[in-house]
């Protein structure tokens, strides 16, 4: 709460509900500007604004603002690299607020056309001014207001469409002509109330950043005002004509007045609040130069300036004087400040006037200048002076005070000499801060090489068992014969050109496996040769028996290949039609695998595979397992052509070639998997355990989230190639705990495109129409969102026993929050068709009940929850929060050492 001259109870601000959440199209390029989705980013910063004339996203924006209800909030939002807004004009309306979330920038348009207010001077310079509307205004609304952790770029460094010049530049020039530029604000808000500014970076305005005129109830908490010191007449909050106005806990540096109070003819300005703010470069704290209108109730109190020319200033002259009383600063520390306390009536003093400048009722408390400067004192006349009460007000140095036609007195009201004592300094030694600049966002986190070490093969495969408590299991993989090359004597054979007996020959790869599980006496591996072809099949592998091999001599893996066609939305009476044969006389453990889902309505993603493996041990070399489900020449289906089997189920068409089902210590060798979406899954036992799988010098294929689940896998020496044709490809969807110690590990990988989707050789991860990414952390069975911003009325998601989602209001389970997904790369070649910028990609986009961002580790995890007001440490249980983030399991996302193609 911030206790003030406001005459309002002010506290922190809250973001309202959303309304709309609009999606970034644009690309914010590495000068800072942005780039149109597709467009080549601009080679340096000030080629940008020419580059986007006619990109105006005002429209959409307006739209939503216009159909948005009091109360409730427009939401600017980021999707991975489209970070960029560009408009021109926007009008708020009553009652709502545009919020510029985390991650997003609205630029101003560099346009002049846009800004132009009918007579077609924005842009120059000329006797007049302000010929240009501002970007954002709110004139006679109540209610209304700008939040959010995003920022608004004035662009006022940019070059101006069709002109050789920025604004700024176009300003300065003004200022040596004798002339008026035609410049945007950034912020105008008229004859309003209860206007609020909220966590937001307003950044590069061409010429003011906020003003007030006439405005009854103004709240600024938590805003960041940066623009360079340069930069002329961009004031950052100027309060005009205003009452009950509060600026709280922000940071402003500027090329102008940090802040200036005035009031001119429209009246006076009173109960003003600065709390506990800090001012940098800029002209400083300033009342003026227009007081004719009459300024009181000003409180400025916990201020720190650092680096401004002026510190504590009062300026006005004869031709826009009038009275400025009762003014109190209280608890102010100033350091590198030119005049520390510049109180004059005979600012930029020209032909003389009859508003006589009158100050009286200014208050000093607690003011220490660390550094030298001058303290200019000066009232208008003897009839007219300063009166200005001081306590405890130190400027260290010696400062030299001009003194006219001013009256000083203490507390008593006795008079006085500026210089207090020096022990009666307040201490200012922890009272500055660094301006709060946001780092550039990593969204490429690299290990360290210490960390790396970590996720050496043996390393990450020992561990095993309960999540959090795994315990050591040493497993050296690359040690097996199966890696090593040695020859097998097999127990079975399969040729489906060769004649069968049932007993060691079988035709088809199930009949030999289902043998080999009925010959349960085995105790040692059990070895099954398959012979070069197709098997049209199911391959199911269940828990019992001898741990089993099936190979090939075939070195080319494309050789010998099992392949089905079955998909998430195959019905149980399709999969009976076409399989239940293969399985009539099969082994009871896997007769019961094939009796889990023939009579299920839909087989969805985990009942889709085309090798079903749940033995502990198992292995294959020189295969290929396809799901051949929308891969031939001629889709089974595409898009809205595909039966919806599920009774409108969240299920799509999901199709695994590959699922890995609670086995420990499994095993490929020059395998490939084939598939497009959900091609490799990888499941543990239990939501309580991990186990451990291995794929050396393999090869897997897909589109869409084609490796994924919640295991520790290793891929050494593998290919792992995305395929175009969708709007996104993920290659990866890690669903890893984060209580795990280990998820997955790419080790000497390629990661590779398919250059029949002209994926190969483009550098922004957009080719036919596809973009590229790595991987998007696996959401586990989402229902609703504690992330980002939905636009449903009430709509809330809180944690409970069930994920489930009943508009508008919804229940997450713990174990669903903690499904963070893992994934680290090491060595590998990464290649061009991958996104650079952003190759970890979001959950689905913000907005959307299904939205989750890429969280690289443990402190995102904690900060994205504490955010949405779920603090883990209560919400979750999990008690305090751990002082730094240091063991494997706190990374969640990471690569070492990799080639980016």
């Amino acid at each position: 709460m911030a206790h003030a001259q406001d005459t309002r109870t002010v506290r922190e601000p809250a973001v309202p509900p959303a309304c709309a959440v609009l999606i970034a199209e644009a690309e914010a390029d590495a000068a800072g500007g942005a780039t149109a989705a597709g467009a080549a980013p601009a080679s340096a910063a000030s080629a940008w604004g020419a580059g986007q004339t006619g990109r105006d996203d005002a429209a959409r924006i307006q739209a939503a603002i216009d159909k948005c209800a009091p109360g409730r909030a427009v939401v600017l939002a980021a999707s991975n690299g489209k970070r960029a807004f560009v408009s021109g004009p926007l009008v708020l309306k009553e009652g709502v607020t545009l919020v510029v979330d985390d991650g997003a920038t609205l630029y101003a348009s560099t346009d002049p056309a846009l800004f132009d207010r009918g007579a077609g001077t924005c842009g120059s310079n000329d006797r007049n001014g302000r010929g240009c509307r501002p970007l954002i205004t709110a004139e006679g609304v109540r209610g209304a207001g700008i939040m959010g952790r995003g920022a608004i770029d004035g662009q006022g460094g940019m070059r101006i469409a069709g002109k050789t010049e920025s604004w700024w530049q176009i300003a300065r020039r003004a200022q040596k002509e004798k002339t008026r530029q035609n410049v945007p604000r950034l912020v105008q808000v008229d004859r309003a109330r209860d206007f609020t500014i909220y966590g937001i970076l307003l950044k590069n305005s061409p010429n003011f950043h906020v003003t007030l005129n006439g405005v009854d109830g103004f709240t600024a908490w938590g805003v960041r005002i940066d623009t360079p010191t340069d930069a002329r007449n961009t004031d950052g909050i100027d309060p005009i004509s205003s009452t009950n106005v509060t600026i709280a806990h922000s940071f402003i540096r500027t090329g102008d007045d940090n802040v200036a109070i005035k009031a001119g003819n429209g009246g006076p300005t009173e109960h003003i609040s600065l709390v506990d703010n800090h001012f940098y470069s800029g002209h400083g704290m300033s009342i003026g130069s227009e007081t004719n209108g009459g300024v009181r109730k000003v409180l400025v109190e916990g201020l720190t300036l650092d680096g401004t020319t002026s510190g504590l200033r009062i300026k006005s002259n004869d031709t826009r004087g009038g009275l400025v009383t009762d003014i109190v600063y209280r608890d102010v520390c100033l350091r590198a400040v030119r005049t520390p306390i510049d109180i004059t009536t005979h600012y930029e003093q020209g032909v003389p006037g009859n508003l006589i400048p009158s100050y009286s009722g200014i208050r000093m408390e607690r003011v220490h200048g660390l550094t030298p400067g001058r303290v200019l004192l000066q009232g208008y006349d003897d009839a007219h002076p300063l009166n200005l009460a001081l306590r405890d007000v130190v400027v260290d140095g010696q400062p030299p005070v001009t003194l006219e036609h001013a009256r000083l007195s203490d507390a008593g009201g006795a008079p006085t000499q500026f210089n207090a004592p020096a022990n009666t300094a307040i201490d200012c030694g922890a009272r500055f801060v660094p301006f709060p600049v946001d780092a550039p966002r990593n969204r490429r986190p690299q290990l360290s090489a210490e960390q790396a070490k970590a996720y050496a093969y043996r390393e990450v495969l020992q561990w095993t068992g309960p999540l959090g408590a795994e315990r050591r299991d040493p497993w050296d993989p690359l040690a097996d014969p199966l890696a090593t090359g040695a020859r097998f004597t097999p127990d079975y054979t399969v040729d489906a050109g060769a004649p069968a007996d049932g007993v060691t020959r079988f035709a088809s790869v199930q009949a030999a496996v289902s043998r080999a599980v009925a010959d349960g006496e085995r105790t040692r591996r059990v070895y099954i040769r398959i012979a070069p072809g197709t098997y049209d099949e199911l391959l199911y592998v269940p828990a019992s028996g001898a741990p089993i091999t099936l190979y090939s001599d075939a070195a080319d893996a494309r050789a010998t290949r099992i392949t089905a066609r079955l998909d998430a939305s195959t019905t149980g009476a399709a999969y009976r039609q076409r399989y239940a044969g293969q399985f009539d006389h099969a082994a009871p453990a896997v007769r019961a695998m094939y009796e889990t889902l023939k009579d299920l309505p839909v087989l969805q993603t985990t009942g889709s595979g085309t090798a079903w493996i749940r033995a502990d041990g198992f292995q294959a070399r020189n295969l290929t397992i396809e799901n051949g489900f929308n891969r031939g020449a001629v889709a089974e289906c595409s898009g809205d052509a595909c039966p919806d089997n599920t009774g409108g189920s969240r299920v799509h068409h999901q199709a695994v070639a590959l699922r890995v089902d609670g086995a420990d210590r499994v095993q490929f060798e020059n395998v490939r998997l084939l598939g497009r979406q959900d091609t490799l899954f990888l499941h543990s036992r239990d939501a309580a355990s991990t186990v451990r799988s291995f794929f050396n010098r393999s090869y897997v294929e897909g589109d869409v989230d084609f490796i994924f689940g919640d295991t520790i896998a290793y891929f050494n020496d593998c290919e792992v190639r995305s395929l175009g044709g969708r709007a996104a490809s993920y290659a990866l969807a890690p669903d890893t705990s984060r209580r795990a110690r280990y998820g997955f590990v790419f080790n000497g990988c390629r990661f590779t495109g398919d250059a029949a989707d002209g994926a190969a050789g483009s550098a922004t991860g957009k080719a036919a129409g596809t973009r590229f990414y790595l991987a998007r952390q696996w959401f586990h069975n989402q229902r609703c969102t504690p992330y980002g911003a939905i636009a449903t009325e009430g709509y809330s998601c809180r944690p409970g026993e069930v994920d489930v989602y009943k508009a508008p209001n919804g229940t997450i389970r713990k174990r669903t929050l903690e499904s963070v997904g893992k994934a680290v790369i090491l060595h590998s070649r990464i290649g061009a068709h991958i996104d650079q910028d952003t190759p970890w990609s979001e959950w689905n986009r913000n907005g959307t009940l299904a939205h989750r961002p890429a969280q690289f580790g443990a402190d995102d995890w904690w900060n994205n929850l504490q955010r949405a007001g779920l603090d883990p440490a209560t919400a979750l249980g999990e008690g305090p929060r751990p002082a730094a983030a240091a063991t494997a399991a706190d990374i969640y996302l990471g690569e070492y050492g990799n080639t980016i193609e």
